[in-house]
């Protein structure tokens, strides 16, 4: 958001919230929020920043939505319902030639004295911050860590004195990211614009994901395809193990044989020319025989075996060029709706399975979309997380549905609910949001969901194992992480 979209956002601003108070406040993110300033309209102040998208404005959203969304408040969070918390929004105002804007309040006190704290908004790129100032003009706290002078807890706060908006004194970037056009404000356009640059994120990284899928599964094939083939040479040819098997027999009253070495007649060639051979000194020829004739029979059966496991495995590479031609289209596109029934539907076509549209093979997905006895959410970063039911559940969740790379959470020390993050890309990381609301799950399906914090033990599949004879549900952990977080049921449940 550069200076010249910035300055109208804050006219914008200034007529809609100044004079109100300051409400109930969201997490959404690391280092956004949303504020409510019950404004006449019933939108909300978004403040985000993120030094890849430093932005503020008013945004749409039902309280329902932004509940769904939130995360649990960061200690900045906390720090500003303590302080700001109910007070009257008294002015708003914008630095000249800085991406910064100033907040100042008229609070009360527990005790109803009056005092003027501040909040600065800082959306300057990489250094985007913001700073809870006291009535003096001094830090309380900051949204993320700030070093260097005027910048940390209890100094006076200044701006940056050495920054240049280059967004602002760059012609390429001086051009508004958006305009206003037919909405009803510039703050309607920002929102946007900024849900549509998130969208294109979300369908850019499952995109992605299916891409890197596509790739693994082609390598898998073709590594075993070239392994086949190895096989097969290793074999050798059959009807060559035979021909030496019958000649040995045929020669047994005529062979010369000296140590390692045996002459024969090849009666099979054309003129019966003498041939030698390589055997086992110590073996007779009758033994060399049979085993040149049990190398037939195994070379045999295994062309035929390799022969019809080639073939599915070329039915299968053909699937999967089709999977990467329509990922492609889809891709093209920009179709979100054709890549989510991509995503749903392309494991089942791999592997020479039925095809999708087959009415037995749509209500298999089903089946497999609602694992048994497993709740099913959808994260904030568009993860797939499992919580389990009963003990049963929770072990077939984690040791029959959860891959090696999936996420495995659960309370500590307390009974409940195996929760599973299904992680497709394995050499992707797992979003730390992502992580923190799985575990707040498995913190409120467990007996400590009324504790204000809950420690939960988290690792990946592939660290767990079953102790042998023990009852379902129990695990031992190999090795594990602990998140400690307040319990909650705080994203899409699908």
């Amino acid at each position: 958001m550069n200076d010249q979209t910035l300055n109208q956002i804050v006219e914008e601003l200034r007529s809609a919230l100044v004079g109100h108070r300051m409400g109930k406040l969201f997490q959404l993110a690391r280092a956004r929020l949303a504020i409510d300033f019950r404004p006449d309209d019933g939108r909300y102040l978004l403040i985000s920043a993120e030094s890849n998208q430093p932005r503020m404005h008013l945004i749409r959203r039902t309280v329902r939505e932004l509940e769904k969304q939130s995360l649990p408040p960061s200690p900045f969070a906390l720090a500003l319902r303590k302080h700001i918390g109910g007070a009257i929004l008294r002015a708003l105002t914008k630095d000249e030639g800085d991406r910064i804007v100033r907040f100042a309040f008229d609070a009360q006190t527990a005790i109803g004295d009056t005092h003027t704290p501040s909040l600065i908004v800082q959306l300057t790129g990489r250094t985007a911050n913001l700073f809870l100032l006291d009535e003096h003009g001094r830090i309380l706290d900051s949204l993320r860590p700030s070093h260097g002078k005027n910048h940390e807890v209890a100094d006076l706060y200044e701006a940056p004195p050495a920054f240049h908006d280059t967004q602002s004194a760059s012609p390429q970037l001086s051009t508004p990211p958006f305009e206003r056009g037919e909405f009803a404000s510039l703050s309607d356009a920002a929102d946007a614009y900024y849900q549509h640059l998130e969208r294109t994120r979300l369908f850019d990284q499952r995109a992605a994901e299916q891409q890197a899928r596509l790739r693994k599964e082609f390598g898998k094939r073709r590594k075993l395809g070239r392994n086949l083939s190895d096989d097969l040479r290793r074999h050798g040819d059959a009807e060559e193990h035979k021909r030496i098997g019958d000649l040995l027999l045929a020669n047994i009253a005529t062979a010369e044989r000296r140590g390692g070495v045996v002459r024969l007649t090849d009666y099979y060639a054309e003129h019966a020319p003498i041939i030698e051979l390589e055997i086992d000194e110590n073996r007779t020829l009758q033994e060399e025989a049979a085993r040149a004739f049990a190398r037939y029979t195994k070379a045999k059966h295994a062309r035929q075996e390799i022969a019809q496991r080639l073939e599915k495995l070329a039915e299968e590479l053909a699937i999967l060029e089709a999977q990467r031609h329509e990922l492609e289209r889809i891709i093209e596109a920009g179709d979100e709706a054709a890549l989510d029934a991509f995503r749903d539907e392309a494991a089942t076509k791999t592997g020479g399975k039925r095809k999708a549209n087959a009415p037995e093979n749509r209500s298999k997905n089903r089946r497999e979309e609602t694992v048994p006895g497993a709740r099913r959410y959808r994260s904030s970063d568009g993860y797939e997380i499992l919580v389990g039911r009963a003990a049963r559940d929770n072990d077939h969740l984690t040791f029959h549905v959860a891959r090696p790379s999936d996420w495995w959470f659960h309370a500590a020390d307390y009974p409940g609910s195996h929760v599973i993050v299904r992680n497709h890309t394995p050499k992707t990381e797992v979003p730390q949001r992502t992580l923190i609301e799985a575990a707040q799950l498995a913190a409120g399906f467990s007996q400590a969901r009324k504790d204000s914090k809950v420690s939960v033990h988290y690792t990946q599949r592939k660290f767990l194992s079953k102790p042998k004879g023990a009852v379902p549900g129990l695990v031992r952990l190999s090795n594990f992480r602990t998140l400690l977080v307040e319990p909650g049921e705080n994203i899409e449940r699908v």
